[in-house]
């Protein structure tokens, strides 16, 4: 097979990849001198399938697509020659369970939308997106390909209403249902690819490939925040805008798609807004810090204001006896917000209460017929108490265990 030319042309290098619809190899372009791949039709295969993938290929030409070089017959088996990509596929990228590293997802995501649009531009419907189907060129660019199941505008289609087309993991609402797909329908399945990138699982997995068609007929599919709170706001808000059950709650298009991704257009600054809007930025820390600085000040106030009426103190009772007659004052404990974290450690208010004291219950004022309207906080016997509260402090964040884990999911977009 080495020596001898296929279709006169091509050598034939080495298997790329083999079905029971067609075979693909490796070849030499003896004219041109490149690399390609050689696409052949299986003995048992639709032709009219084959050659409408031919055709639907020959109308996009785009960086983001597969191109395709030529087609033709020998030996009665139709042929074509497509672009040779030979980094590989996407699905080879997440076997491994574990999301991409965002910056690859957020660049391959792009490419592939860049590649929807183009073909919906054109009428054309890809029908199976799946990470099988994006490959990579030299470059590491990601390329769409395999339009086997294509549907191209203003043309019938190869199967009966009712009959499903395309793969159980990636398949839209509506193809499940056996009804027809548009470029909506793409839309889901690049949702499906997209929540996989991000969180490394897919949205609905099943027993047997039935079970999951249906759940993406009729389930409810997770949020990307429910299993990445971390996942970059905007990508994870298209994801969920894009598993919408209904064709028209999700981005219309491939268009939609890239507006989206650059925030460009009514769509991609509505989401985006939405995305920030609904956003929870680190609310684990945020409240519960500033109550605790709010504490803690309370605190600080005490201590220094403890020192101060402690050296008035001393100083009265150490003085050389020229100071005035002490005045009859009322000696009443400063009332100061703090919170009770024993008691309600979830509570958003902030009560104001009495600090209570660790060594003896309030003491009643000591008051003459006269009081001043000046209060003056308890001296030396009340020094103590004034340090006692301060563990109160050290506490406070356990007040951070209040419900705020679950916030992430407020990132949910809201998909009308």
């Amino acid at each position: 097979m080495a020596t001898e030319l296929f279709a006169n042309r091509y050598r034939l290098l080495e298997p790329l990849g083999r079905g029971s619809m067609s075979a693909v190899w490796l070849a030499e372009d003896t004219e041109l001198g490149r690399r390609v791949a050689v696409k052949t039709l299986g003995p048992a295969a639709d032709r009219q399938r084959f050659t409408r993938e031919a055709r639907a290929v020959a109308a996009v030409a785009h960086p983001n697509i597969c191109a395709l070089y030529d087609y033709g017959e020998t030996d009665g088996r139709p042929f074509m020659v497509l672009e040779y990509l030979p980094n590989g596929s996407l699905e080879e990228l997440i076997t491994s369970g574990k999301p991409l590293p965002d910056e690859d997802t957020a660049r391959i995501a792009a490419d592939v939308a860049a590649g929807l649009a183009h073909a919906h531009a054109r009428g054309l419907v890809h029908r199976d997106l799946k990470p099988a189907n994006i490959l990579f060129d030299g470059e590491g660019r990601a390329k769409i390909a395999d339009f086997g199941i294509a549907r191209m505008g203003g043309t019938g289609t190869l199967t009966e209403a009712g009959t499903v087309l395309g793969t159980a993991s990636y398949i839209s609402p509506e193809q499940a249902a056996g009804e027809p797909a548009g470029p909506a329908s793409d839309v889901y399945s690049f949702g499906v690819v997209l929540f996989r990138m991000l969180t490394g699982r897919l949205p609905f997995v099943g027993h047997n490939a039935m079970e999951v068609v249906r759940m993406h007929r009729d389930d409810p599919p997770p949020t990307v925040a429910e299993l990445r709170p971390d996942a970059p706001p905007t990508l994870a808000a298209l994801a969920d805008h894009s598993l919408a059950k209904s064709p028209e709650a999700r981005p219309a298009d491939g268009a939609a798609l890239v507006a989206t991704l650059r925030g460009e257009g009514d769509a991609g600054r509505t989401l985006i807004a939405e995305t920030e809007a609904t956003r929870v930025l680190p609310p684990r820390q945020g409240p519960a810090r500033r109550r605790a600085l709010v504490a803690i000040a309370v605190a600080a106030a005490t201590l220094l204001s403890g020192g101060i009426v402690l050296a008035y103190a001393l100083t009265r009772e150490t003085g050389d006896g020229s100071s005035p007659p002490p005045t009859t004052t009322a000696l009443t404990i400063p009332t100061v917000p703090t919170e009770q974290s024993t008691t309600a450690p979830t509570t958003t208010a902030e009560p104001t209460t009495t600090r209570e004291q660790t060594t003896a219950p309030t003491t009643t004022a000591e008051t003459t017929t006269a009081p001043t309207t000046t209060a003056v906080p308890t001296t030396v016997p009340t020094l103590p108490t004034t340090t006692a509260p301060l563990p109160t402090t050290t506490v406070l964040p356990t007040t951070t265990t209040a419900p705020e884990t679950t916030t992430p999911e407020t990132t949910t977009i809201s998909v009308p």
